[in-house]
């Protein structure tokens, strides 16, 4: 009897051993995975079982435990067939996993059940992406966006699609453009605007192919809709007055004509007038934020593009052949400023194919501009470049071996900046407003704009 009671014993504290011992639900501070859009339960369902079990699913995968993830989750559509929380938060399992395929089946499962589940909808799309069909994707997440704008994370995913987007239709469009398939071309920028129809460049290119084609009234609308976006887009308007002229609308040209000559004065411009004396444009009305620059403390990247861009036009012809693409400039008051000062080379975009209009000018930024601005200055008077051109001036603060040495000695040497304290050129100091303007001004007489 005493072996008898033995064997029992051990027996139970073996099967005690051996047991699953069922972790603790993790608390998250930090999720893992926060671009992933956590599955809400509807009121009717909270605190039930099956509720509980997507809560603790969910945990466990931000915590980074698939494992307990997916044994919470099954448990849940286990208690509750077609739980939609539950179908998602597996989606999202699986795309850890990189089962796309399998997250994708979970998703719409979920949509099926409830088709303006923005959790399903956003997972849908991460798993769209997974398996190449972005442009699915990108619907997926327009869609997540329109009901609830608040999904940053979404928002920067959807972005980068509708730029990928652009660049491959430009590539396919020149291509075909290129080979002589104007159609297919037409159709490839017509994409390409779809999604950036604020690109300028965009409607130019478009509006150059219809006219190769002969059709003049849409290109006469794109080239009026390229000056629109830019108004440094002299080219756009002298094409526009080259169609009129066609037409026998003499009025109509001659404004043209006369308002490309007011941003890009030539010879051949004023030919095409008829040599009479060319009368700038009314001045527009400057956006308050411009009119404010003068009393800044700390000027901002767009800021300093749209002094450039306003009132150092004419030194501003493009460099960059291709488009120049930035995902964040749309919205700014300064876009069209910001798209020229950077197809001219004066200001570039980050890395990141970003321009951050908000950011801070500093005075090795300045300097900067101001070194690409000089060359076009010198070509118009190259007796002027000798006052900066191969002068080496020393700072205090700011070896000959520093990535804003040579800008910083340009701008100084030629006059356009000043030199601070004790000879020092401060670089990562901000740059105030008056300071800037004052920096225009001068590139503008040493231009002889003014």
């Amino acid at each position: 009897m005493r072996k008898a009671l033995s064997f029992v014993a051990g027996a139970a504290l073996l099967a005690a051993a051996c047991a699953k011992v069922t972790p603790p639900v993790p608390g998250i501070i930090t999720p893992r995975f926060p671009d992933f859009v956590a599955p809400t339960v509807p009121p009717d369902a909270a605190g039930t079982p099956a509720a509980l079990g997507v809560d603790h699913g969910w945990k466990f995968m931000q915590a980074n435990d698939l494992k307990n993830a997916e044994r919470e989750v099954r448990a849940s559509l286990k208690l509750s067939p077609g739980f939609y929380p539950a179908e998602s938060a597996y989606g999202y399992i699986e795309l850890q996993k990189k089962n796309n395929r399998a997250a994708l089946a979970h998703f719409e499962r979920a949509l099926q059940a409830q088709p303006t589940y923005v959790s399903a909808i956003v997972g849908r799309g991460h798993a769209l992406v997974g398996l190449g069909r972005e442009a699915d994707a990108l619907a997926a997440f327009e869609t997540a966006l329109k009901a609830d704008k608040s999904l940053t994370d979404v928002a920067r995913r959807a972005e980068v699609l509708r730029f990928r987007s652009m660049q491959q239709h430009i590539a396919g469009a020149r291509d075909a453009a290129r080979a002589g398939r104007l159609d297919d071309a037409i159709r490839g920028y017509t994409s390409a605007i779809a999604s950036s129809p604020d690109s300028a460049f965009l409607y130019k290119e478009l509006a150059l192919l219809e006219r190769q084609k002969g059709d003049d009234d849409a290109a006469l609308q794109h080239f009026r809709k390229a000056a629109e976006l830019d108004p440094n887009d002299a080219k756009s308007l002298e094409m526009a007055g080259d169609i009129l002229a066609a037409r026998n609308d003499t009025a109509g040209a001659e404004r043209a004509y006369r308002a490309a000559n007011a941003i890009d004065p030539s010879p051949d411009l004023e030919r095409k007038i008829g040599g009479g004396p060319v009368a700038a444009p009314a001045p527009a009305a400057l956006p308050a934020e411009l009119q404010a620059i003068s009393q800044a403390n700390q000027i901002t990247r767009a800021d300093l593009a749209a002094l450039i861009g306003i009132r150092l036009a004419p030194l501003l012809q493009a460099t960059r052949p291709e488009a120049v693409v930035m995902t964040d400039v749309r919205s700014s008051w300064a876009s069209n400023w910001i798209m020229t000062v950077a197809r001219a080379g004066v200001m570039d975009p980050l890395d990141n194919h970003q321009f951050n209009p908000r950011g801070v000018v500093r005075r090795a930024d300045l300097a900067q501009a101001v070194a690409r601005l000089l060359p076009r200055v010198a070509a118009r008077n190259e007796a002027q470049a000798k006052a900066w051109d191969a002068v080496r001036l020393k700072f205090s603060d700011l070896s000959t071996s520093h990535l804003a040495y040579q800008a910083a000695s340009a701008a100084v040497a030629s006059g356009v900046m000043k030199a601070g304290p004790g000879d020092s050129f401060q670089a990562s100091r901000p740059v105030s407003g008056a300071e800037a303007v004052e920096s225009v001004s001068k590139l503008e007489a040493l231009a002889g704009l003014k």
